[in-house]
């Protein structure tokens, strides 16, 4: 008598993804540039020769090369003396990441405003410790563009933004700079109103951030974060009673 068979299991799979050709050759070229590997500015291999190296079709090879060029890690160039070039993350990359989240994610202003009391005190407690002389030249420019009393809606509004980012830039952390970057940028956007920036506001701004900007040129990171925490948190409450938009639109 024939014993019978074991029951097999009943396993059920599921759709097995499978990655894309240039995905699969664009990872491993990005891992190479990302550990050091293929230093900043080094050439890649021409396209035939990364063809023949990789056994891939011409076409995969471009759109591998193209994925990489959108996360801004390499360079393309035409002409004789052309081809790609490996470039490392940078803190305006990061930037338009934030900004392209802000957008893609319709982040409200408020939101925005919240993100930027709980990071920017910080900010500027790092560059009261942190901050050179060319830090402060800059902080000094955007202070007088701010209180020129000729300047228009945009100019003061650039100047108020040159102004925030060159705090995060005099706290020399790569990390804030590009995201309070990011970040600023899309407040500059939320708060371009006529009706909220007159000239009160201008005053106080100019006069909030010369106290800012002494306390970081005296080093003395407890004044600095004190009066950036007040400061911004009164900005916000003053730009959200006139704004109450669901999103906020950067510009490209």
């Amino acid at each position: 008598m024939e014993s019978e068979s074991p029951a097999r299991p009943a396993i059920t799979l599921g759709p097995v993804d499978v990655p894309k050709a240039p995905d699969v050759l664009a990872r491993e070229l990005r891992e190479r540039i990302l550990s050091g590997e293929l230093p900043e500015g080094a050439a890649l291999p021409a396209e035939r020769e990364l063809v023949k190296q990789t056994q891939m079709s011409r076409a995969t090879v471009r759109e591998a090369l193209r994925i990489l060029e959108v996360q801004n890690l390499v360079r393309v160039k035409a002409g004789r003396a052309g081809g790609a070039f490996v470039q490392r993350p940078s803190t305006a990359s990061m930037a338009n990441t934030v900004s392209m989240l802000i957008r893609g994610r319709q982040i409200k202003l408020a939101d925005l405003m919240e993100t930027r009391e709980a990071l920017e005190p910080f900010c500027a407690e790092l560059a009261a410790a942190k901050r050179t002389n060319e830090d402060l030249d800059a902080l000094d420019r955007a202070n007088n563009a701010i209180a020129d009393p000729n300047a228009d809606l945009s100019r003061f509004l650039q100047a108020n933004l040159d102004w925030h980012v060159g705090v995060a830039i005099a706290s020399h952390n790569e990390l804030l700079i590009g995201f309070m970057t990011g970040l600023s940028q899309a407040i500059y956007a939320g708060t371009e109103n006529a009706s909220f920036v007159d000239d009160s506001v201008r005053d106080v701004t100019a006069r909030a951030h010369k106290s800012i900007t002494r306390a970081i040129r005296e080093r003395d990171a407890e004044a600095a974060g004190r009066r950036m925490r007040r400061h911004v948190h009164t900005y916000a409450s003053a730009a959200l009673e006139v704004d109450q938009r669901d999103s906020i639109t950067v510009d490209d």
